[in-house]
C-alpha cells in the first residue's frame, strides 16, 4: 500500500466534535475552513475506501461534512471537485452519449480449462514468433460482476464516467459516478496529468442485500442480483437517487495515459497511490497452470466475498508482451477471463425479511446468493409462513435446494448442508409498525391494519383501484409520495387534501391536482359492494362484497353483526365459509379498524344497496373484460348478482355472455371463441336488461 501519511490539517487526526458559529467566521477565515475540509474528507474517503483502515468513525465523518456543507451554503463556497458535489446533481431528461477516449473492448472467456491453456499456447507461440525471449507471468484478478466505466481524470481532477455501452461509446453517467464514494474528485500523489481509467461499478452483497431487504419489507419488488441493481442505479435520471444507493467500484484497467506502465502488476501498485481503489485479490503467477489453480481457489472463496464475481481475468503481465500481441477488433489478445460455472439450484441464504401484506399477512421471503434455476437467476424465495420455516429448520446460513413453484415462484425446498445452529426465529411484533404479531394456524399477521405504514400504503392503492373505488390519480407512485409528503398519514386523510399543497409536490401541477381532489369528491357516495371491496378487508373480494351488500344492505347492519362477533349471520352470504366469516369479524373487531371507520365515515357514505333483489337474470352467468363506460365492473357484476345472475371472473363453458368494454383482455376473447360463447359489447348488455326488465 502507497504511503498514507496524514496532510497537515486540524481535522485529519483529532477532527474537533464541535465548531464555532458559521456566523461568527470571516469570508477569509471560512475560505481556509473549507479548503481544509475538503482536504481532510478527501484524506479520510482514501483510508476508508481504498486503505480499508478508516481513522475516524462515521458520526465524525458526518460533521466534517456537515460543516464544509454549511460553510459552502453560507459563504458561497461550493467547488465543482467539492465532497458536498456526491449528493447528486439535477434530474436529466436523458443520458447522453459519450464517444471513450478509447475502445473498451470485451474479453474472450470460457469455463472450460482447457480453453484457458489454449490461450496460453497461443501467447507462448505468438510472442516466441515475435522474438520475445522471456517466461510468461500471469496477472490473475477477480472477473467483477457489476457494471463497467469509463473514468477520465484530467490534471488530477475528475472530469467524466460513462458506461462501457458499445465499446466505442456509452451512456455518460458523469453526475451518477461522482455519487460514488470510493470514486475520488482529486486523484492523490504523483499522478499523471491524463489518466482514463477503467473500472466496475459494483454493489457490495451486504449492501445489496440489505437494501432489498428494506425493498422487501416495503412491499417493493427486490432487485435480482446485485449487477441489476447496480447497473439500475447507475443509470437513473435523478442523480440523487443514484446517491442513495450503496455502490462501489474496483478499478482494473487504463484506458489511455500520459504515463506508461512496465506490467499490469506495477498498474495494480500506482493506482493505490493515486487513490483509485483496486481488489484486494489480485495475484502474480508464474504459468497457466498457477491461474488456473488461482481461479479454482477463488471459485471456492467467492461467498466469502463482499462482491459477486463470476469469473478470474487472466492478463499478461509485461506491457511489452501486451504490445506484441495486440488487439482483435473485439478482445485483447493477452487476456482471457477463466468463468465460473453457473449457479444451480443450491445456494445459501443470506437473509429473512418478513414481508408484510395488504392484508396484515406476515410472509417470511429468503434473501438468496443468486442462482440459476430453469434458466431464471433466482435471489429470494418465498418460505410460506413459520409453519414452514420450523418445517425445514431452516436460518440464515443455512445452504438450500431452491425450486420455481409452477415455474413462477421460487421457493425454498430443503437445506441440503445446515449451517446455522438453529432455526430462524420468527418475529413477535411486526417489522413495519411493531404490532404484536397474531397467529391464525400455520399463518401469522399484523393486527395494525390501517395503521401499519405498509398496510397503509397497499391498502390505499387498492382503496383507489379498480377493483375499488377506482379513484384515477391516486397509483403506486403518487400514494407513496402523498406518505413521504406527510400530507396522508391514513385512509380517512384522503378526503382531507388540498388542491394547494397537493400542486407542490413535485411532479405535480394545479390541474393535477384539482382532478384528483375531483376524483376523492366523486367517490364519497360508493355503492355499498364497491366500498366493502375497497377496504381490504382479508378474504374480502368483490364477489363477496357483493354478496355481503345484498345480504346486509347498508354498512352499518354488516358492522353492527360483524363487531358482534356473528360469525354464523354472516355465512348465511353465499361464499363466506367459516375462514372468510373469520376474516370479517376479526376485522371489524379491531379497535383501530374501528377508529379508522369512524373517521372516514365523516367523510364517505356508502349506499344502501338493494337487498330485495330479483331472479331475471336467473341462470344466466356473466363474465365482463375491458373499461365499461357506464359502470365499474364491481357495479356491472353486482347488478348481475342482485337480479339472480352469476358473475365470474374467467369463461369456461357455463358462461352465457362475455360482455366486452374498452381496452378488453384478448384471453377472455380467445377463451369465449373456443367456448363458442357469445361476445356482447355494452350496448348489446344493457339491450338484455331491459329485455328480461332488469332496467
Amino acid at each position: 500500500m502507497p504511503d498514507a501519511e496524514p496532510p497537515d490539517n486540524p481535522y485529519v487526526e483529532e477532527p474537533p466534535t464541535d465548531f464555532e458559529s458559521v456566523e461568527d467566521l470571516d469570508p477569509e477565515r471560512a475560505r481556509e475552513q473549507a479548503a481544509d475540509l475538503r482536504e481532510a474528507i478527501r484524506y479520510h474517503d482514501y483510508r476508508y475506501y481504498v486503505d480499508n483502515d478508516p481513522v475516524v468513525g462515521d458520526r465524525t465523518y458526518d460533521a466534517l461534512f456537515a460543516r464544509l456543507r454549511d460553510l459552502e451554503d453560507a459563504f458561497d463556497l461550493e467547488t465543482g471537485d467539492s465532497p458536498t458535489q456526491r449528493v447528486g446533481g439535477e434530474p436529466l431528461d436523458e443520458l447522453a452519449t459519450v464517444e471513450h477516449v478509447a475502445p473498451m473492448r470485451s474479453i474472450e472467456q470460457s469455463g472450460d480449462a482447457e480453453d484457458v491453456r489454449a490461450f496460453d499456447e497461443r501467447v507462448r507461440r505468438e510472442l516466441a514468433d515475435a522474438g520475445y525471449d522471456r517466461s510468461v507471468e500471469y496477472h490473475c484478478e477477480p472477473k467483477f460482476d457489476g457494471l463497467s466505466i469509463e473514468v477520465v481524470y484530467e490534471d488530477g481532477v475528475y472530469q467524466r464516467a460513462a458506461t462501457r455501452g458499445d465499446g466505442e461509446e456509452g451512456d455518460d453517467v458523469t453526475e451518477n459516478v461522482r455519487t460514488i464514494g470510493a470514486v475520488p474528485e482529486r486523484l492523490r500523489g504523483d499522478y499523471p496529468d491524463n489518466l482514463a481509467v477503467r473500472g466496475e461499478v459494483y454493489m457490495p452483497r451486504d449492501a445489496f442485500n440489505e437494501y432489498n431487504r428494506e425493498r422487501v419489507e416495503r412491499g417493493d419488488e427486490p432487485f435480482a442480483n446485485p449487477r441489476n441493481a447496480a447497473a439500475g442505479s447507475l443509470r437513473q435520471l435523478d442523480p440523487s437517487i443514484t446517491a442513495e444507493r450503496p455502490l462501489s467500484i474496483f478499478f482494473f484497467g487504463v484506458l489511455d495515459a500520459s504515463v506508461t506502465f512496465d506490467s499490469q502488476s506495477e498498474l495494480c501498485e500506482r493506482f493505490p497511490e493515486w487513490g483509485l481503489r483496486v481488489s484486494g485479490e489480485v495475484e502474480l503467477v508464474g504459468d497457466i497452470e498457477a491461474a488456473i489453480e488461482y481461479r479454482d481457489r477463488l471459485l471456492e472463496a467467492r461467498d466469502d466475498l463482499d462482491y459477486e464475481i463470476d469469473g478470474t481475468v487472466v492478463k499478461v503481465d509485461d506491457r511489452a508482451a501486451c504490445e506484441l500481441l495486440g488487439s482483435t477488433s473485439r478482445a485483447p489478445r493477452w487476456a482471457f477471463a477463466y468463468k465460473f460455472p453457473a449457479r444451480k439450484e443450491t445456494t445459501r441464504i443470506r437473509d429473512v425479511v418478513v414481508q408484510v401484506g395488504r392484508t396484515g399477512r406476515l410472509t417470511p421471503v429468503a434473501l438468496l446468493d443468486p442462482a440459476e434455476v430453469g434458466g431464471v437467476t433466482v435471489s429470494r424465495a418465498t418460505l410460506h409462513n413459520p409453519a414452514e420455516i420450523d418445517r425445514l429448520g431452516v436460518d440464515v446460513g443455512d445452504e438450500v435446494r431452491i425450486q420455481r413453484a409452477g415455474d413462477v415462484i421460487p421457493q425454498v425446498v430443503e437445506v441440503t448442508d445446515k449451517r446455522a445452529d438453529g432455526t430462524f426465529s420468527f418475529p413477535d411484533e411486526c417489522p413495519v409498525c411493531g404490532s404484536p404479531v397474531e397467529r391464525d394456524g400455520p399463518m401469522a399477521f399484523c393486527p395494525g391494519g390501517f395503521t401499519c405504514e405498509a398496510q397503509l400504503e397497499r391498502a390505499i392503492v387498492h382503496y383507489a383501484s379498480r377493483d375499488g373505488l377506482d379513484i384515477e390519480g391516486l397509483g403506486e407512485a403518487s400514494v407513496e409520495q402523498l406518505l413521504d409528503a406527510g400530507l396522508v398519514e391514513s385512509l380517512p386523510d384522503l378526503y382531507e387534501l388540498d388542491a394547494d399543497a397537493l400542486a407542490d409536490l413535485d411532479g405535480w401541477g394545479r390541474r393535477s391536482a384539482e382532478n384528483l381532489v375531483e376524483e376523492l369528491e366523486a367517490s364519497r357516495r360508493p355503492p355499498l359492494a364497491d366500498f366493502l371491496a375497497a377496504l381490504s378487508i382479508p378474504d374480502v373480494g368483490s364477489t363477496t362484497a357483493a354478496g355481503l351488500a345484498r345480504e346486509f344492505g347498508t354498512f352499518e347492519a354488516l358492522r353492527e353483526i360483524a363487531e358482534a362477533g356473528d360469525a354464523e349471520r354472516l355465512q348465511a352470504v353465499d361464499d363466506v365459509g367459516p375462514e372468510v366469516a373469520d376474516s370479517i369479524v376479526t376485522f371489524f373487531g379491531r379497535d383501530r379498524t374501528q377508529e379508522t371507520l369512524d373517521r372516514l365515515l365523516e367523510h364517505v357514505s356508502p349506499q344502501e344497496a338493494d337487498t330485495a333483489g330479483g331472479d331475471e337474470l336467473d341462470g344466466l352467468t356473466f363474465v365482463f373484460t375491458g373499461t365499461l363506460a357506464d359502470y365499474t365492473r364491481s357495479e356491472a357484476q353486482d347488478l348481475v348478482e342482485t337480479h339472480g345472475g352469476n358473475a365470474t371472473s374467467s369463461v369456461s363453458g357455463n358462461t352465457d355472455y362475455l360482455v366486452v368494454g374498452d381496452s378488453p383482455g384478448q384471453r377472455k376473447r380467445d377463451d369465449a371463441d373456443a367456448e363458442g360463447v357469445p361476445i356482447i359489447d355494452e350496448e348489446a348488455f344493457e339491450e338484455l336488461l331491459g329485455e328480461r326488465d332488469v332496467l
